[in-house]
């Protein structure tokens, strides 16, 4: 079933709600990480972060397929505006946070595994096995920027999201947060 202005496939409702959970999951898992040095979480967020890949693309891929659902009220110019800037937002960075996640693990030399299977090997200095070596110094820094820069920008746009959606439903009343939860309007 294609998306209608009334209801959104089950394939939209499911790909958006398993995305948008896994991404709010692996952000909050990632600055709980970083700010407390939790380094026992790293293969599970680094496995997620992989995994999680199955199911951007094909979510990518749908909305080529079937293009943006239409609007289920009336926007301003500006709304419209901002509703495409943030939802291009969302799908660039749920793109880019495990792309550039790989990026710096693999580059950095740590290797890329899913719970377990390795995908890459770490890179260990071999008259020292307990130093990880860089393959690419320069490509783990940039993994590592657009990781950070990435995640900072996908936070705001699921902030901006997360508003515009409450937005609909309190103030509009639209329907568009019932569409998006695979109701009818």
């Amino acid at each position: 079933m294609p998306d209608t202005a009334s209801k959104l496939s089950s394939m939209t409702v499911a790909l958006h709600w398993i995305v948008g959970l896994m991404m709010i999951g692996l952000l909050a898992v990632g600055i709980y990480m970083e700010e407390y040095e939790v380094y026992s979480l790293y293969d599970i967020h680094k496995s997620l972060g992989v995994l999680i890949l199955l199911v951007v693309i094909p979510r990518i891929v749908h909305r080529i397929r079937n293009g943006w659902p239409t609007a289920a009220g009336d926007y301003t110019a500006i709304e419209h505006l901002m509703s495409k800037i943030v939802h291009y937002l969302l799908i660039i960075g749920t793109l880019l946070l495990p792309i550039s996640g790989m990026l710096m693990s693999g580059m950095g030399g740590h290797g890329i595994s899913v719970f377990g299977l390795e995908l890459l090997a770490e890179n260990l200095n071999p008259s020292n096995p307990d130093e990880v070596v860089p393959i690419n110094e320069f490509l783990a820094g940039l993994g590592h920027s657009l990781h950070g820069w990435g995640g900072d920008i996908l936070l705001v746009a699921i902030a901006l999201h997360v508003i515009g959606a409450l937005k609909h439903h309190i103030i509009d009343k639209d329907g568009t947060l019932r569409r998006m939860l695979g109701k009818s309007i």
